[in-house]
């Protein structure tokens, strides 16, 4: 696939640079490189320094490695954000001064009609940022009733998902959904109608968006890779996070304020016996949020929250 065919616009990155505090002489990790938008301002930045670009999309590697070509202190390895510290390990690298992760689904893939994650246009079911395992054709023909109630209920917050759920089950006994328009008609046909009028973007978008986060393991991942990740943090190294959707932001919101937190005890013990003290400093009291600019030149941005933590 050509390079330039993979493109990123970075969202928030004056916002990114400044609160990752780069030093020339860092070692970064971009746990999800996609087009280098945020990789390459950060490569732009060090001298004796390095940058380690993840990403699970073999499209995304490829890309991602001929803009970093440049610069000597870069590298792409294919790999989910997940595996940040098994990555550092095969590397010889204990710890890192900064890591960004900039979830969810990028602008090539939304926009590439044949990866299936988009319901404007019609194409195989497959939504799989890997471009291996279990596709979205098959999560929808395979999973239960139950199983997709949940799916639909959990990543999407569906208010409609039973109709929904029966009008699935329906379309597949008749036979298998295999393309994005199906499923996006199938959806839409579950909306009342009055809700279909009043709906605030396609009636489809919760669906494809829980489908998406379910086959890609979007929030196990994001789990994994709080945890993995902080830890391999050097003193004063920062974690910059950019989420897309309030499940993401709930989750590192949370896991950030638990850095963030010292002692445990109840109020009424006179003195602290649990001995917990904060391993982070919360840089960002608030996620940063794109500016009217930004809003209006890069659509994506519109929904981004930045949040940022400082290892002690």
């Amino acid at each position: 696939m050509a390079e330039e065919a993979f493109g990123h616009v970075p969202v928030l990155l004056n916002e990114v640079l400044e609160l990752l505090n780069i030093r020339e002489d860092g070692i970064y990790v971009d746990g999800t490189v996609g087009g280098a938008g945020h990789a390459s301002e950060i490569a732009k930045r060090l001298s004796t320094g390095r940058l380690i670009g993840l990403d699970k999309d073999p499209d995304a590697v490829k890309a991602a490695s001929g803009r970093l070509a440049p610069y000597p202190g870069a590298q792409v390895v294919q790999a989910d954000f997940a595996d940040i510290p098994e990555v550092l390990d095969r590397l010889g690298i204990d710890c890192v001064d900064g890591i960004l992760l900039d979830l969810g689904v990028s602008s090539h893939q939304f926009d590439d009609a044949a990866r299936g994650f988009s319901y404007h246009a019609d194409a195989p079911l497959d939504m799989r940022m890997s471009q291996s395992g279990m596709t979205a054709a098959e999560l929808v023909n395979g999973y239960s009733g139950a199983e997709l109630a949940k799916i639909l209920y959990d990543y999407g917050e569906e208010r409609f998902t039973p109709r929904i759920v029966n009008a699935i089950l329906k379309a597949r006994e008749q036979k298998p959904i295999e393309t994005t328009a199906e499923l996006a008609e199938i959806v839409s046909g579950a909306y009342p109608a009055a809700a279909r009028r009043g709906e605030n973007g396609h009636p489809a978008r919760k669906t494809f968006q829980a489908i998406r986060i379910a086959v890609n393991g979007e929030l196990d991942c994001l789990e994994k890779a709080l945890d993995g990740a902080f830890d391999r943090l050097a003193p004063g190294g920062r974690f910059a996070i950019i989420t897309f959707h309030s499940l993401e932001d709930r989750m590192v919101k949370q896991h950030f304020a638990d850095y963030a937190r010292g002692c445990i005890c109840p109020p009424e013990f006179p003195v602290c016996v649990c001995g917990r003290v904060p391993r982070g400093k919360l840089i960002t009291k608030k996620p940063v949020e794109a500016g009217e600019s930004e809003q209006e030149e890069n659509r994506r941005s519109r929904s981004a929250k930045l949040r940022v933590i400082e290892k002690l």
